[in-house]
């Protein structure tokens, strides 16, 4: 049986501390294992070894690896426990894409309704740790920009003030999955995805709420017609895409 890597001091996740949140110490760490291409998707995911590794009781590992579970990073089998899931077809990623669409263009047009300068504050804090993150090609290089441009979504999805379409949208991992399929090539398309984002930002602080409905659909389209087109899956785009795919 494979068993779950143990942590390198070149490309370990960051150790939980006792002083911080369990949890969610454990969650982040967790999540960088599986994004780092360390284990490979249908490996085993043993409890038992996390706790040691990471020197915690079982529970918080138990909780890190529910709420993980919720994201589709990975998959739980009776009697087998956890496993590493596998990176999504074609298929599932038109999926995914076409969930964005019906959820993330309503929170731009709702959050851009109740815009406030808090929120302003908040958005452009989170894209200039975009602009300033690294890209290079492991996850612990481009961690921060995945992280600030999650971020920027939850806060549009936060203050369209919908919790139970701020809950599916957290639960989809949208950005994990798709930096999973790029294997090791990083962040590919920064520039064009900062830009995306500098024009919802205007839209969300301009109005009206339709251009913010607008701004947001283009980006997520265009993230779809990048990722396909950049990762293994071109070629394989079923005959259900949300989107024509041009050919680059």
């Amino acid at each position: 049986m494979t068993s779950w890597p143990r942590n390198t001091p070149e490309d370990a996740p960051p150790r939980p501390q006792k002083r911080q949140v369990l949890a969610d110490g454990v969650h982040d760490a967790l999540v960088a294992l599986l994004m780092s291409g360390r284990v490979a998707p249908g490996d085993p995911v043993g409890i038992d070894s996390l706790s040691r590794d990471f020197d915690v009781s079982p529970t918080p590992i138990r909780e890190a690896l529910a709420r993980i579970e919720t994201t589709g990073l990975i998959v739980r089998e009776p009697l087998r426990g956890y496993r590493v899931a596998p990176v999504m077809s074609a298929d599932e990623f038109c999926q995914l894409t076409e969930a964005r669409l019906l959820i993330e263009p309503y929170n731009a047009a709702a959050a851009c309704r109740r815009r406030s300068g808090q929120m302003g504050a908040e958005l452009n804090q989170a894209l200039a740790r975009m602009k300033q993150a690294p890209t290079g090609p492991t996850y612990q290089e481009f961690r921060l920009y995945l992280e600030a441009d999650a971020e920027f979504h939850a806060i549009i999805s936060r203050y369209a003030g919908n919790h139970f379409l701020t809950e599916a949208l957290t639960r989809l991992g949208a950005h994990q999955h798709r930096f999973r399929l790029f294997g090791d090539a990083g962040v590919t398309d920064a520039p064009l995805a900062i830009k995306e984002h500098e024009a919802i930002l205007a839209a969300i602080e301009s109005g009206p709420p339709d251009e913010a409905r607008r701004a947001m659909k283009r980006h997520i389209q265009n993230v779809f017609q990048r990722a396909i087109c950049d990762s293994p899956l071109a070629g394989q785009v079923p005959e259900r895409s949300p989107i024509t795919v041009r050919k680059p």
